[in-house]
């Protein structure tokens, strides 16, 4: 792989998209290819929030609000140093609030179909987040506008393919 750093500052990179796409295998990948640190945005959930996807009910925006702060700061906290972080961020108003937090992020959408992704949420273990919720992920889904900053990659290929992929288009985003 490339380990050539993006050119100009470092951006923080969210990787995004609904559950199975790959956010916390592709986010570790991406982040040692730009040579930045990586932040699992699962670990920034408050224990309530886990409990409630464990039961399979859905986040509300309340859910939301603290953990996207809590991922926002850190974000803040990497600027102008770069940082690589997961959160689904599916709705437009979770990535506004997120660039609230770190005006200067950049958003990697993983996208795919959702008969493979569906197909890797049942081959993964020990994750909270039942297959059940994958239908109220695409129906929360807003896809990134043409004014926000980020780009989309399809999630076909193995891990390595698919953060080549991310690499390159991210590297359009500063030319």
């Amino acid at each position: 792989m490339n380990t050539a750093p993006l050119p100009s500052t470092p951006h923080v990179v969210v990787v995004m998209g609904v559950a199975g796409t790959g956010k916390t295998t592709i986010g570790p990948l991406l982040a040692a290819e730009l040579g930045v640190p990586y932040a699992e945005g699962d670990d920034f959930h408050p224990p309530a929030n886990i409990a409630k996807m464990s039961a399979g009910t859905p986040l509300d925006d309340d859910d939301r609000r603290p953990w996207l702060d809590a991922i926002g700061a850190w974000a803040h906290g990497r600027a102008g140093r770069g940082g690589v972080v997961s959160s689904s961020a599916l709705k437009r108003v979770y990535r506004d609030r997120l660039r609230a937090g770190a005006p200067d992020a950049v958003f990697l959408h993983l996208t795919g179909d959702r008969a493979l992704i569906e197909e890797r949420m049942a081959d993964r273990t020990g994750h909270f987040m039942p297959t059940a919720l994958l239908d109220s992920q695409f129906a929360t889904l807003q896809p990134l506008q043409a004014d926000e900053a980020g780009v989309s990659v399809d999630v076909s290929g193995t891990p390595e393919e698919i953060t080549q992929r991310a690499v390159a288009a991210l590297r359009r985003l500063d030319t």
